[in-house]
């Protein structure tokens, strides 16, 4: 059951986006179409399962037992990097298409405060090595979702006549404003 509480909360109560704002530059950046949020929510999901399990036991066995717990962002900054270039070069090799699409928004993995603010929350919320793993998948299952929402909803945005001067990036910081509202209704069922 407590692994269920740590879903819901981190997927609709506290979304990373809509909720806590970290990882806003790929959420407005990406989610012009949904194939390509799903692709970028994919990434983000690899990467942050993987950086969140590294960064915690090296936390966990490295960091705290020598003393070192201030080098902590430094630490997990370096291993998010190293990880981002790993999916860059499997996504290159394996996807093309969407290794094009994401552009310039897949080294902005490496530079994604959702990600490194996922690695230093499971340690402030001093979670176990599986609840963070759990943590982190559910957070990313967020980010995505909220994407592909986005995505989805700006999407139809593009076939609506709008006012000149409510084209583009107005139009989506005023729909991300009304989705985070709409997020905002799930507060309450479960405290994290």
């Amino acid at each position: 059951m407590h692994f269920i509480i740590i879903f819901i909360a981190a997927v609709f109560v506290n979304n990373v986006v809509l909720s806590q704002f970290l990882g806003i530059c790929p959420f407005l950046g990406v989610s012009k179409k949904v194939d390509t949020s799903i692709g970028m929510g994919a990434a983000v999901t690899f990467v942050l399962a993987i950086a969140t399990m590294v960064t915690w036991l090296l936390q966990k066995f490295v960091l705290d037992p020598n003393g070192l717990a201030f080098m902590q962002t430094i630490v997990f900054i370096l291993v998010i990097a190293a990880l981002v270039q790993m999916v860059e070069i499997i996504l290159k090799k394996v996807s093309p298409s969407l290794y094009q699409a994401l552009g310039v928004f897949l080294p902005l993995i490496t530079t994604n405060c959702c990600i490194l603010g996922v690695a230093i929350l499971v340690i402030q919320k001093d979670f176990d090595f599986l609840e963070s793993l759990v943590y982190a998948i559910s957070t990313a299952i967020g980010f995505t979702l909220a994407m592909v929402v986005f995505a989805g909803i700006r999407e139809q945005l593009s076939r609506t006549e709008l006012p000149k001067a409510m084209q583009g990036i107005p139009a989506a910081l005023i729909t991300a404003g009304i989705l985070a509202m709409a997020f905002m209704g799930f507060s309450g069922i479960v405290r994290l």
